[in-house]
C-alpha cells in the first residue's frame, strides 16, 4: 500500500459504532423523559415483529489489561458479584414497566468488563432471573465474552443451557514480549483448552478477537499468531487495529511509551500480512475488521445483506431497539440513544430509586438518520446509495465535495446516486465514513477525541 495515502489518511477519526459518535451527545440536555418516549415508541412498534437486543455490561476484571479501553473496575473482591447482578435485574425490570409487555428478545450479548470474573453459579442466578422477564424469539443467539485464562467449562456449560450458542475470546497476540508489555499474559494451551471445550459444549460460533499495532509488535509476531488461530480454526475472527487512546480517563494506557507502538505503516503492513493468511486460510472479509468461514451465520447474513452494526459489533439481523443494562451500557432506539451512568456507584443508586440510570444521548434528527443509514451501509457493505429522496438532503452537495478526494485516490468508485469502496479503499473505510459526518465537518474536535484511523 502506498505510504503516501497511509501519511494522507491516518488521522484521527472514529470507529462509527453510532451516528452521531458519541463525543456529540449531550449530557445538558438530555432528558430522561425524552428517552422515555423514543424507547416506548419504538419497542412498541418492532418489539413484536423484530424482537429486542439486549447487550449487559459486567465491569469487573482481576487485572488491568493496558490495550483495553472499556469502562471496567479491577478487583479481586467476588463479593461485589451478587449486588450488581441484582442492579441488572432491577434495570430490566424498570425497562419492562415502562413497556408494560414481556420483550422478545433476539440477541443477547453478554460483554465487559470480564464475564467470566463472574461464577457459574452467580450467571446461573443472572440469566434465571432475566429469562423470568423476557420471551425468547423463535430464532435467537445468546452470545458471551470470555477471558481464555478463566473460562471453565462449567462457565459454557451453564451459559449453554439457557441457549447461548456464541462465544468471543479475547486472544489478541501471541507473542511474550507483547503479551506482558498490555498486561494479558495468556498460554496458548488456555486458548486451545477454552476453544474446544465450548465446541464439545455445542457452541456453533467460535470467535477470537487479535488485535494489531500493539506495543512491541512486529508482522513476524502477527504472522505466527494468525497461523496458530486458523489452526484452531474459529468460526470468526475480529482483526482489530489497537485504538491508542491513552488520555481517556481509566483505560490504563500509559503502562508503555508512544515509541513502543508500531508505525502507521508498520501497522498498515502488519493488517496487509494478516488479512492475506485469513484470506488463503478460507476466511471472508466481513466489514471492518472481520472475517468469518463461509459456514458461519455471519457470512450468511453478509450475502442476504442482513448483516447490521451496533454497540454489540457485527450481528445476523437488524433489531430497531438495544436495551444496554449496566453501567456505561448504551441502549438504542434506532431515533436516540441513551448511555448509562459510568460510575458502578452512581449506577446502582439510581437503579435502587427506581430511576433508569442514563446520564446522556441523543434524539436523532431527519438528517441524523440520513447519515446513519449510509455509514451503516458502508461499514457492513462497503456500499451506499441515495436513489431515493428519503436517502438525501440538502447537505448533500458537502458530501460529495468530501468524496471527491477519495475518488481521485481511487479508493471510492462514485456513481450518479451511490458509492462502491474499491478494494483498495477498504483499509481506509473509517476515512471514506468520514466524509458523510455532517457533524465532524461542521463541529471538529479542538482536542483529540479518537483514535487515529490507520
Amino acid at each position: 500500500m502506498c505510504n503516501s495515502l497511509i501519511a494522507k489518511y491516518n488521522v484521527a477519526g472514529p470507529r462509527y459504532t453510532s451516528y452521531p459518535t458519541v463525543p456529540y451527545w449531550d449530557s445538558d440536555t438530555f432528558f430522561l423523559k425524552a428517552w422515555k418516549q423514543k424507547i416506548i415508541k419504538s419497542f412498541k412498534s418492532t418489539n413484536a415483529s423484530q424482537g429486542i437486543s439486549l447487550y449487559i455490561h459486567l465491569p469487573f476484571c482481576e487485572s488491568l489489561c493496558t490495550f483495553c479501553g472499556c469502562h471496567k473496575r479491577i478487583t479481586k473482591n467476588h463479593s461485589v458479584e451478587i449486588p450488581y447482578l441484582k442492579s441488572i435485574l432491577q434495570e430490566l425490570e424498570l425497562y419492562i414497566e415502562l413497556f408494560g409487555e414481556k420483550p422478545i428478545i433476539k440477541e443477547l450479548h453478554i460483554g465487559g468488563g470480564t464475564p467470566t470474573f463472574y461464577s457459574p453459579e452467580n450467571l446461573q442466578m443472572l440469566m434465571e432471573g432475566l429469562l423470568r422477564r423476557v420471551q425468547k424469539a423463535k430464532e435467537y443467539e445468546f452470545s458471551f465474552e470470555g477471558h481464555p485464562n478463566n473460562t471453565t467449562i462449567e462457565h459454557l456449560e451453564v451459559l449453554a443451557s439457557f441457549g447461548f450458542n456464541r462465544v468471543s475470546y479475547g486472544v489478541q497476540d501471541y507473542n511474550d514480549t507483547v503479551q506482558r508489555a498490555i498486561h494479558r499474559v495468556q498460554p496458548i494451551e488456555n486458548v486451545i483448552r477454552a476453544t474446544e471445550d465450548a465446541r464439545k459444549v455445542g457452541y456453533t460460533s467460535i470467535s477470537h478477537d487479535l488485535i494489531f499495532g500493539l506495543p512491541f509488535q512486529k508482522k513476524k509476531h502477527i504472522r505466527k499468531t494468525i497461523e496458530i488461530t486458523t489452526q484452531l480454526r474459529p468460526d470468526r475472527i475480529a482483526f482489530y487495529s489497537y485504538a491508542h487512546v491513552p488520555w481517556m480517563k481509566g483505560n490504563g494506557q500509559r503502562g508503555f511509551k508512544d515509541a513502543d507502538l508500531p508505525s502507521a505503516e508498520e501497522k498498515r503492513a502488519m493488517y496487509a500480512l494478516g488479512k492475506k493468511l485469513l484470506l488463503e486460510a478460507g476466511y471472508v472479509e466481513i466489514g471492518m475488521d472481520h472475517f468469518a468461514l463461509p459456514s458461519d451465520s455471519l457470512y450468511t447474513a453478509l450475502k442476504n445483506k442482513t448483516i447490521h452494526r451496533n454497540f454489540m459489533g457485527y450481528t445476523n439481523s437488524k433489531t430497531d431497539v438495544m436495551i444496554g443494562l449496566g453501567a456505561s451500557a448504551i441502549s438504542d432506539s434506532w431515533t436516540g440513544f441513551a448511555q448509562n451512568e459510568k460510575g458502578i456507584e452512581a449506577y446502582q443508586d439510581l437503579v435502587s430509586k427506581g430511576i433508569i440510570p442514563v446520564f446522556r444521548g441523543h434524539m436523532l434528527t431527519d438528517e441524523d438518520l440520513i447519515i446513519r443509514q449510509h455509514i451503516l451501509n458502508l461499514m457492513c457493505r462497503f456500499e451506499t446509495s441515495w436513489h431515493t429522496d428519503e436517502l438525501k438532503n440538502s447537505s448533500f452537495p458537502i458530501i460529495l465535495e468530501q468524496l471527491r478526494e477519495p475518488e481521485t485516490d481511487e479508493l471510492i468508485f462514485l456513481k450518479p446516486d451511490g458509492i462502491q469502496v474499491a478494494e483498495k479503499g477498504k483499509p481506509f473505510i473509517r476515512n471514506i465514513c468520514m466524509a458523510f459526518d455532517l457533524r465532524l465537518h461542521r463541529e471538529k474536535p479542538e482536542t483529540q477525541l479518537f483514535s487515529m484511523t490507520i
